[in-house]
Parts: C-alpha cells; sequence; structure tokens
C-alpha cells in the first residue's frame, strides 16, 4: 500500500470483482436457485447499470444503493477534468441558491459566538429588516424550540429560519437593554443573495466596488451600483474581482459589455461537440468611457477571468494584482431526474485574442494545490517567478503582447504584502480570535458608536484604536491560548489595528465600512487609483 485513501471508484471496481465471483462460483457448484443472469449487451453505458442492479439484488449485505452510484458518477467526471462533476439533489439546491440570486428565509445575516446566535445584519428589504430586527439581537428560541448552547451549528440554524415563502417562524430575541426576551412573529420572504459587497467612492473621485460572485441578478446590481457612484461624482473606477470564482458566463459578458464598445469582442467558446460561439458587445454600455482599473489574484477564476481577458485584450483598462486562477473550461448543467445533475465540460472558452486561459491539468499534476506551489516558487512575491509558456503568445488590440495556457498575468504586478506579517499576526487572524475580539467590542460598544460617528466615512477618519485597546486584545488573545510575542505585535502592529477597526466596522455598518477602511492600506487598490490618476493628467 502507498498510504494513498483509496479512490472513490473502489465500490465499483470491488463490486465487478464480486460479479467475476459468482460467476466463478457458478461454476464450482451450484446452490440451486439457477444460475444467474448473463448481461445482454456490452455496451459500456449499460453495463454500469447492470453491475449496480446486481448489486442491489443479489449482494450478501445490504448496500446504499443511491450513495454508490454518486459515488461512482463523481469519480467518472472527475477524471475527466477537475471541473466536471456530478452534484446530488441536496448538494444541487445549495450551490444554485449563491448564483440564483436569492433564497426564502427570514432574512438575516448571522454568526454564532459563544454558541448563542448573533446577528450580524439584517438583510435589506427582507422580512427581518422591516420588523425592526437590529445588529447583535440573540436568538435564543424558533418557534419555541433552543437554538442556542453548545454544539449548535450554521445548518442547525437554517432548518429553523429558512421556509418557504409566505410561511412563519416565531423567534425569540434578547436585545441589550431588554430584560427579558421578547418573541416577533416573522412572516418568511423571498432573501436577495448580492453579489456586490461594497460601493465606495474616495475623496479624489476613484469609485470602488467588489463584485464577490457573477449570479443572475450581478449586471442589475453592477450597473445600480455605479450609477449610484456616478451620481455621486464618480471620476474613475476600480472593480474589485479578487477572489471571485466566478459564476455565470452570461452575467460576465453583460458585465463586459458594459465597458466595451458595440463591435468588440468579448469572449467565444468552443468544443468539439459545441460548435463557436461568439460575444460581442452589442448595446452602448454606460461605462464605456471611465478610467477603468480590475483588481485580479489568484483567487480571480472562471467568469472573473472573462472580464478580465476581455479588457485586457481589448485594451480597455489596466488589470492590477496578481495572476488569476487559470479556469477556462464551460461546464453545461444537466438536470437528472432525481433532482440531481451532472456538470460537464463542453468546451472552452476563449477570449478575444484567441487565447485559453485553461491552466494544465491531469496525471501527475495536484491542480488543487496550485496555491502552494505559486508561493513555493516565489510567484506571490515577484513577477519574474511567473510561469510563461511563450509558445502561447497573442496580441491585444494594441499589439501588447499577452500569453495563454494558465491564468491571466495583470498589466501590473502587486505583490502579497508582508513588510508586517508575523507569527503572531498569523496565529490571532486564522484562530477567529481577532474577528471574535472586534465582534466583542462593536456588541458592546455598539450604540455609543453610532451615537459618536454618523456614517462608516466618519467611522473610517476619525476612530483610532489605540494602545489601550490593543492590549485588551493581547490579553484577550492569552486567554484563547496565543502567546505574546512583544516583538512580533510591535511589528505588526498597525496591520492589526487596522483589522481590528475594520472587523468593528462590519459588525456595526456592514461590508461597506469593513472594506472602507481595508482599501487604506490596500497596496493594489492604491496602485490602481494612482495609476488611474496618472492616465488622465
Amino acid at each position: 500500500m502507498n498510504g494513498q485513501r483509496p479512490s472513490a471508484i473502489y465500490p465499483l471496481l470491488l463490486a465487478l470483482s464480486l460479479v467475476a465471483g459468482l460467476f466463478i462460483g457458478r461454476d464450482m457448484g451450484s446452490n440451486g436457485n439457477g444460475p444467474l443472469s448473463v448481461f445482454d449487451t456490452h455496451a459500456p453505458s449499460d453495463k454500469i447499470g447492470q453491475v449496480i442492479d446486481l448489486i442491489d439484488a443479489q449482494y450478501v449485505d445490504s448496500v446504499k444503493k443511491n450513495a454508490l452510484v454518486d459515488e461512482v458518477l463523481q469519480d467518472l467526471l472527475q477524471r475527466l477534468d477537475p471541473h466536471s462533476y456530478y452534484i446530488s439533489a441536496a448538494e444541487l439546491r445549495a450551490a444554485q441558491e449563491p448564483l440564483e440570486g436569492s433564497f426564502d428565509g427570514i432574512g438575516v445575516e448571522f454568526a454564532i459566538q459563544y454558541d448563542t446566535v448573533v446577528v450580524v445584519s439584517p438583510v435589506e428589504g427582507g422580512p427581518s429588516a422591516s420588523l425592526g430586527i437590529r445588529p447583535g439581537d440573540r436568538i435564543i428560541k424558533a418557534n419555541g424550540e433552543n437554538i442556542a448552547g453548545v454544539g449548535i451549528t450554521n445548518d442547525a440554524v437554517m432548518k429553523h429560519l429558512r421556509g418557504p415563502k409566505g410561511s412563519e417562524v416565531v423567534v425569540s430575541l434578547l436585545r441589550h437593554g431588554k430584560p427579558r426576551p421578547f418573541d416577533v412573529t416573522i412572516e418568511r420572504g423571498k432573501i436577495p443573495i448580492h453579489s456586490v459587497a461594497a460601493t465606495l467612492l474616495d475623496d479624489d473621485g476613484t469609485g470602488y466596488i467588489k463584485l464577490v460572485r457573477f449570479a443572475k441578478n450581478t449586471h442589475e446590481e453592477f450597473v445600480e451600483a455605479a450609477d449610484k457612484l456616478k451620481a455621486q461624482g464618480m471620476k474613475r473606477l476600480v472593480l474589485d474581482l479578487r477572489g471571485n470564482g466566478g459564476g455565470y458566463l452570461n452575467a460576465a459578458i453583460d458585465l463586459a459589455d458594459e465597458f466595451l464598445p458595440s463591435g468588440l469582442a468579448i469572449v467565444y467558446t468552443e468544443g468539439l461537440h459545441s460548435p463557436r460561439q461568439d460575444a460581442d458587445a452589442t448595446r452602448a454600455g454606460d461605462f464605456e468611457d471611465i478610467p477603468l482599473a480590475i483588481l485580479i489574484d489568484e483567487g480571480s477564476a472562471s467568469a472573473s477571468e472573462i472580464v478580465a481577458g476581455a479588457v485586457q485584450d481589448n485594451d480597455r483598462g489596466l488589470l492590477v494584482g496578481r495572476r488569476t486562477f487559470g479556469k477556462g473550461l464551460v461546464q453545461e448543467h444537466v438536470p437528472l431526474p432525481d433532482s440531481s445533475a451532472v456538470r460537464i465540460t463542453t468546451a472552452r472558452y476563449y477570449t478575444p485574442s484567441g487565447r485559453s486561459i485553461q491552466r494544465p491539468y491531469g496525471e501527475g499534476i495536484d491542480y488543487m494545490d496550485d496555491f502552494e506551489a505559486r508561493a513555493s516558487h516565489g510567484e506571490l512575491l515577484n513577477i519574474d517567478s511567473i510561469p510563461t509558456d511563450t509558445t502561447k503568445a497573442y496580441t491585444t488590440v494594441k499589439g501588447r503582447t499577452v500569453y495563454g495556457g494558465g491564468g491571466i498575468t495583470p498589466d501590473l504586478f502587486v505583490p502579497t504584502d508582508t513588510v508586517e506579517s508575523s507569527a503572531y499576526l498569523t496565529d490571532l487572524f486564522f484562530s477567529g480570535t481577532l474577528t471574535q475580539f472586534a465582534f466583542d467590542v462593536a456588541d458592546r460598544e455598539r450604540q455609543k458608536l453610532m451615537t459618536q460617528y454618523k456614517s462608516s466615512e466618519d467611522f473610517a477618519k476619525r476612530f483610532q484604536v489605540d494602545n489601550a485597546l490593543l492590549a485588551e486584545l493581547d490579553r484577550y488573545a492569552q486567554k484563547e491560548g496565543i502567546s505574546h510575542r512583544p516583538a512580533d505585535a510591535a511589528r505588526s502592529r498597525e496591520l492589526i489595528a487596522m483589522r481590528v477597526k475594520a472587523g468593528i466596522a462590519r459588525n456595526v455598518w456592514g461590508d461597506d465600512g469593513y472594506y472602507r477602511i481595508l482599501l487604506g492600506k490596500d497596496p493594489a487598490y492604491r496602485r490602481a487609483r494612482t495609476e488611474l490618476e496618472m492616465s488622465r493628467t
């Protein structure tokens, strides 16, 4: 044995071995029940189903037939490429929600803090917001059943709070300033899942939009956010696609169309059984002339790369950051009769210059550990470490050379910022201690902060994380088992303070407050803003 986990195809191989053993056993001596039936066809598509039916009908022990089929299908598809896969009915429902853009529920963002369900914020336009449920409220019961205590999970909470539109749930709330819990009856409704996480405007006229997914409502949300910034005096736009893993192809095409004049190519798809289909800019977008920069990194994939590739190949704007993920395969969603589905790769997509940005995959390539590989050979710190396949060179509209075969390399490279990093900061961040501390401070000071600062922008400008608050964080961390390292704490002081401040802002004012503070020291955003300003002078 080599110590590796057995493949998920193992149950099928075992089943085939058992089939062979049964036929051999028949030749060695019948059990008196007559011969086993022989397969009527040698077609591979029939063979798998017949083996599964044979196991179900005659195997010595009971088997979970559906689970066996699921495992076989999943492994079968994963052998094709990293992005073809089978998804069960239950998994499909959960996976579709972010892309469909909504779900049915009461409309709160919550976090489990100290085994208690705490409202982080009510969703704008949802049932809870209309009833006056506030950030910081504790939900302790749903329809009389406790949902607080040791072991409570996100899944358990959602099972109690989600439900069909029009149904009701009675929640019991604890609120600061009220001595006893009180009940609120909430009629569940359609809750939007937003694609735009933040919409901000700097004093110099630089607009910022953070886009976290490409869903059915993405284009509409983007236009609404960008129109809002334009009305406020936006002179240039920074679109943040870092960490955006993609979504619907059409959402990417619609977004790119906002930036490109009519007739310019956006993307085309083509496969062995899928004739070439071209998508071009077909209408006058509202943002074709605004100076544009797009922030990308190793987490920008699929639909994010379509937008980035269209902008880069048409020389429409600047790409700033680090090389993208490199997913250039198009999946078709094929529903199955039991409400499960197969998502199978049917084509590759190509940027306007003709490049495929799909990175290599297959035998001998650890596709899922690509980030570790990038870090180990220095790509996150040095642009010269980015592997380039010079045989896959292409040309932009203005004659610049770009490369395919492994993601999209930005026009302006910004390395990972390690100047203020330290082991202490890493422990605070990845243990969740820093997040929990920021929540606790926001929770106890919520009313004071909202009274003292009129907006998240005011908070960002005037609030200071002082030495007393940092000392409190150190004591808090020590109680959580994190050893204090004075030298590390001093080195990372500004970064720790910024993260605490941003965390407080998120818990009081939401994501706009959070990103407003992080952008103050974000090297990629600052570089993009500077370059856009220079390009207009």
